[in-house]
């Protein structure tokens, strides 16, 4: 059955591929885009901290806010700032301007998350789960487009993938005012209280227990370790293969299609015939070989780069299976009440290494040169795994009861 154009549905799947498209539209492009502000690997990997940082003081704020204005003004309010991150990052004449532009695209990025809200505001219960899966589809999409528009724009002019960006952002802003309307209704919204901003004191409970500590350590050091690597891809490719925006666009697009294959149904039929555990063990494996096999690939030769295709097919490969496997794990060791609680500690703690594992990465480049941040995190994804062994071998009967 398809979707109605016009429809709500529609208009939010649609706001999520166009927030996707313009955020992978610029990042093969930024180590070339910075050059002109003289930016060290440590600095360039700062803009990604900085973002991240925001977003996680912002997240909790939005949230709350979504709950008790409605969903369409808020993402209004992230879909507008997203356009306005795009247009001063492309105007920007000096370094701090470019931060300034991370920091508010990260204050207002709350797209995502308030559009998913939207959708479980619209849909039949019957109806939530198919509906959520679209959001996958949409997710993919973005990946896939954006970094072979942002490529093939780049060769033309650098700051022409971010003013497309900006444009998109811009006419999702149009789509929603006119089109979208709002989702919940006013006798189902929620006070505002200094409560709905402290949501770090329901969980910090939970990595007390002992079947959740290893386990949350794995998916910390996962997190810190890939968003670190992710965040000097693109200049590793530079500085090791003389790679330009093009190039760098289509690694990004074979990760986009390799993690839609995944997510689109591939991962559905493979949990059940492996289970969680085996296929977040496999996964995480494959990650930390896959990331070795990067470092390891020659600068020149003619193996050089269908090597480092293969090991980025299995890396983004091996992410999409390990991640919603672990997230699977680790939300079947706590009770149904606790869901919530666990949903925000992971989220956190992915915010957290988001912040950190990008400023680690810069600084190992710098220090050490293009290929120790890869062979560091294959260690880190080592380290992972032993202790997501650990935590698989804690009995379940150890799940936290309420307090």
């Amino acid at each position: 059955m398809g979707i109605n154009l016009r429809s709500p549905l529609f208009i939010v799947l649609l706001t999520i591929v166009i927030d996707r498209l313009g955020e992978s539209l610029i990042f093969p492009i930024l180590p070339f885009f910075v050059e002109r502000f003289n930016f060290d690997a440590f600095s360039l990997t700062l803009l990604f901290s900085a973002f991240a940082a925001a977003q996680l003081i912002a997240a909790p704020l939005l949230g709350a806010l979504s709950d008790h204005w409605g969903r369409r003004p808020v993402l209004l309010i992230c879909i507008a700032g997203t356009a306005v991150s795009y247009i001063l990052f492309a105007v920007a004449t000096a370094p701090w301007l470019l931060f300034v532009s991370r920091i508010i695209d990260g204050l207002t990025g709350g797209v995502v998350s308030t559009a998913q809200a939207y959708i479980a505001d619209t849909s039949a219960p019957a109806n939530r789960a198919k509906n959520f899966g679209l959001t996958g589809a949409a997710f993919g999409i973005g990946f896939i487009f954006g970094p072979a528009i942002g490529g093939s724009l780049a060769a033309i002019d650098l700051k022409l993938p971010i003013w497309f960006a900006a444009v998109l952002a811009l006419v999702n802003v149009v789509l929603a005012y006119f089109i979208l309307p709002e989702s919940l209704p006013a006798g189902q919204r929620s006070p505002l209280t200094l409560k709905s901003f402290a949501s770090q004191q329901q969980w910090l409970a939970l990595f007390n227990q002992r079947t959740l500590q290893a386990l949350l350590m794995a998916f910390f050091i996962f997190n810190f370790a890939f968003a670190g690597f992710t965040s000097i891809f693109v200049l590793f490719l530079k500085r090791q293969l003389s790679w330009g925006p093009a190039e760098a666009g289509i690694i990004f697009v074979m990760i986009g299609v390799v993690s839609t294959i995944v997510q689109a149904g591939l991962i559905r039929s493979l949990i059940p015939r492996f289970g969680e555990q085996c296929l977040s063990l496999g996964g995480l494996l494959l990650v930390a070989l896959a990331l070795l096999g990067i470092a390891a690939v020659p600068t020149v030769g003619s193996l050089s780069v269908p090597l480092l295709y293969a090991c980025v097919i299995g890396l983004a490969f091996g992410v999409g299976i390990m991640l919603p496997s672990l997230r699977g794990v680790i939300s079947n060791r706590v009770r149904d009440q606790d869901q919530g609680k666990i949903l925000g500690a992971s989220q956190s703690l992915q915010s957290v290494a988001g912040i950190a594992g990008p400023a680690w990465a810069g600084w190992a480049f710098d220090r050490w040169g293009g290929v120790a941040p890869a062979w560091q995190s294959s260690v880190m994804m080592a380290i992972a795994l032993g202790f997501l062994a650990l935590g698989l071998g804690k009995p379940k009967d150890a799940t936290p009861s309420s307090s």
